[in-house]
């Protein structure tokens, strides 16, 4: 049996969340700017990321986390097997050179599919270990591209396989790392940005404003507060904060990261993949409250990375209070000197470059046979060649 040729494009595979996505969209942005055509297999969730993939063309899947009873694990296992046969016809109809996938349960039925048509296949572990839907896979692509020294949860799979790239963020991330970071000092304004990923985390709602309020009057008159809030909770967090002598702007989602990582003297986050990635790459220190539901708590290896680097402070979860925040939040305004240090830090971690490193990965797995295909379209710069198709 003949192989299909192969249309010279790259398949990128990931699941809905922006953790996942937006390293997938920074690839995307370097494999066009060097003219190489791009797809995107993901889940409904992840197609309402279109946008960020300019006019990079979406194929949609059924996919669902496995997560809670017999039922819900029933239901995961149906749309794998609906998603697996859907990526085959997507693969099968359209043959690309190579697949990339980058986690999360969406990206598991288009890699499965690439494994059985015997397509190349890379997949890229944001965190420190391995997730679940990599752990899986791992032991059956042909590389594993990872953002840290040391990645964990290899299970059984070839540690030859792996390449340290870093962890991929978009263009405006890493235009930051040029914009030079100085602590405020004296009785200079205080810009503090926070968030918890894509939903917004109800700790930050709990925690953030009431330990600011307990800051002396003085303190709070510096502070410029930039957070993102879940949609149910603005109302009430903004109430909090009209109590108090604080500048707020409260957001359910920061639209411009790259603007609030250029004007933050501080930042409050979870410590996922991506969220480390951006601020390691701005060179901005940052308190770290990993989420702590993870079953390898990913989220926890990713600040204590960033801690022992004296890059970041950590805040468990478990352990968190408005006096506690307070606290650590008096001793850094005291001591500007060490979140000059930690911003130093950071930038030292950061990898600006690791589109780049991916993408040259990335195509140097392509077959030989493939790369002369993988050019422009006369007129599409783009370099698109799919049909946008839900299926």
């Amino acid at each position: 049996m003949t192989t299909p040729k192969t249309t010279g494009y790259v398949m990128l595979c990931a699941g809905g969340t922006g953790g996942h996505i937006f390293p997938a969209q920074a690839l995307a942005q370097e494999l066009r700017r060097r003219g190489v055509p791009i797809g995107l297999i993901t889940d409904r969730r992840g197609a309402a990321y279109a946008t960020v993939f300019g006019a990079a063309n979406i194929s949609v899947i059924a996919a669902r986390n496995p997560s809670g009873g017999l039922r819900a694990k029933l239901a995961a296992a149906f749309a794998l097997a609906w998603g697996t046969l859907q990526s085959l016809l997507i693969l099968g109809r359209n043959r690309p050179a190579i697949i990339v996938g980058f986690g999360g349960y969406p990206a598991l039925p288009g890699l499965l599919a690439a494994v059985i048509l015997r397509i190349p296949t890379v997949i890229h572990e944001q965190n420190a270990v391995l997730g679940r839907v990599n752990r899986l896979l791992a032991k059956y692509v042909h590389a594993i591209a990872a953002s840290v020294d040391g990645l964990s949860g290899l299970g059984g799979a070839d540690p030859a396989k792996i390449t340290v790239t870093g962890n991929p963020v978009r263009a405006e991330i890493a235009s930051c790392h040029a914009i030079p970071y100085t602590a405020p000092t004296d009785d200079d304004a205080v810009n503090i940005v926070v968030f918890g990923g894509s939903q917004g985390a109800q700790i930050f709602s709990d925690m953030v404003p009431a330990a600011l309020a307990s800051l002396p009057l003085a303190v709070q008159r510096r502070v410029r507060i930039l957070q993102q809030c879940r949609e149910e909770n603005l109302a009430a967090v903004k109430e909090q904060y009209a109590r108090t002598a604080i500048t707020a702007e409260l957001h359910s989602f920061i639209r411009d990261m790259p603007a609030a990582l250029a004007s933050a003297d501080l930042v409050i986050a979870r410590s996922g993949a991506t969220t480390i990635s951006e601020l390691t790459v701005a060179g901005r220190p940052s308190i770290l409250v990993p989420y702590p539901h993870h079953a390898d708590q990913q989220q926890l290896e990713n600040a204590r990375q960033l801690v022992q680097a004296g890059a970041a402070w950590l805040l468990e979860e478990s352990t968190m209070t408005p006096a506690a925040l307070a606290k650590l939040l008096q001793k850094l305004f005291r001591h500007p000197e060490q979140l000059e240090a930690a911003a130093a830090a950071a930038r030292m971690l950061g990898r600006p470059n690791a589109a780049e490193a991916l993408a040259d990965m990335v195509m140097r797995r392509v077959p030989a046979d493939a790369r002369p295909d993988m050019l422009c379209p006369d007129g599409d710069p783009a370099g698109n060649v799919m049909e946008r198709a839900v299926i």
